[in-house]
């Protein structure tokens, strides 16, 4: 484990300087014109300033560099991870400023999951614990990308209503950081504290009623590096602490997933702007901005509590397993059973 004032300070650092940044993003984005303007679809009733998750990936680059710098023997997965992760966050800025078109975005965000796969290397094996091991074998470059670019787009799409973004980037960064730590990539655990730290310090200014929004900058940025976080942390540790990141995601992949195919049966446009997913029928159905971010933050807190806890104590492995079972299907049945 690492040193844990050290890590307490290098948390702070990060939450500090992302609230700090976030608010003078605030004053910057209104005398921009980089506003959110509501309209039939919006969550939202006021004009609010977006691109506060500049704050987040100028944070986590900063950390992401510094590790590097500490621990020289990181270069190679950080920088993997992180400058398609860059990539990433600048053409979502792009988009955010100017609205690109989908193909462009969705291009870049293949070359982008590409680039970290031939660095980081695939997902070649999965552990499911007691339920076995899945070997993903000539599967493992299409589904690492899948999961790569489905993440991507899955926190994206989710970003809707105030703080469901950075609660569970929040919730990840710290089940990933003590995943990582668990198995001696401390650079990586730090990357991810970083991340967990720096969505903290965003929330200071957006949780409900948000002052800032993210924006596709920060919400992509997100989903991307909460995908290739896993993949740095080693060859022998990819196949365990994989799972952890999906299942402290499930809420997130859940709803897109259903979402998604509930539009493609309604024969719906998937990629036009809706207000269908399972988190904004909560929002219509009266529940505040505030209760319905808890929620998906308790839930992703709670799988990725149960996710890490055997990689620390391996004698859990078994009940851990069937606490995620239970956990992932009482979830989906009170998502599911809540909306209107």
């Amino acid at each position: 484990m690492p040193h844990v004032l050290f890590y307490t300070v290098w948390c702070l650092t990060a939450a500090f300087g992302a609230g700090v940044i976030t608010r003078q993003l605030i004053d910057w984005a209104k005398s921009r014109g980089v506003l959110d303007i509501p309209n039939a679809r919006s969550s939202h009733t006021r004009v609010t300033p977006r691109g506060g998750g500049l704050a987040i990936v100028a944070v986590v680059v900063i950390a992401a560099f510094t590790a590097m710098i500490l621990n020289p023997e990181s270069f190679k997965p950080i920088a993997g991870m992180i400058l398609p992760a860059i990539s990433i966050a600048a053409i979502s800025w792009l988009d955010d400023v100017h609205t690109l078109n989908n193909r462009t975005r969705f291009s870049v965000h293949l070359l982008c999951a590409a680039a970290a796969t031939a660095v980081l290397g695939p997902v070649q094996r999965i552990d499911l614990g007691s339920f076995g091991e899945l070997d993903l074998g000539v599967a493992a470059w299409p589904l690492t990308m899948l999961w790569i670019v489905g993440l991507t787009n899955a926190f994206n799409f989710m970003d809707g209503v105030d703080g469901i973004a950075g609660i569970t980037a929040l919730a990840a960064g710290i089940t990933l950081a003590a995943a990582s730590w668990a198995f001696g990539a401390t650079a990586v655990g730090a990357v991810a504290a970083a991340m967990a730290a720096a969505a903290l310090g965003f929330l200071t200014w957006n949780w409900q009623p948000a002052r800032i929004f993210m924006g596709d900058v920060g919400s992509a940025f997100l989903g991307f590096l909460i995908a290739v976080l896993p993949l740095a942390v080693g060859a022998e540790a990819k196949p365990r602490v994989v799972p952890v990141a999906v299942f402290v995601m499930w809420p997130f992949i859940f709803d897109t997933g259903f979402t998604i195919l509930r539009r493609l049966r309604n024969r719906e446009n998937i990629f036009q702007a809706h207000r269908s997913h399972l988190y904004q029928r909560l929002a219509i159905a009266g529940w505040s901005h505030r209760a319905v971010s808890a929620l998906y933050g308790a839930l992703a807190a709670m799988a990725g509590a149960i996710g890490v806890a055997p990689l620390f104590d391996p004698s859990l492995r078994q009940s851990a397993d069937q606490a995620a079972v239970w956990t992932v299907g009482i979830g989906m049945l009170l998502l599911l059973g809540l909306r209107k």
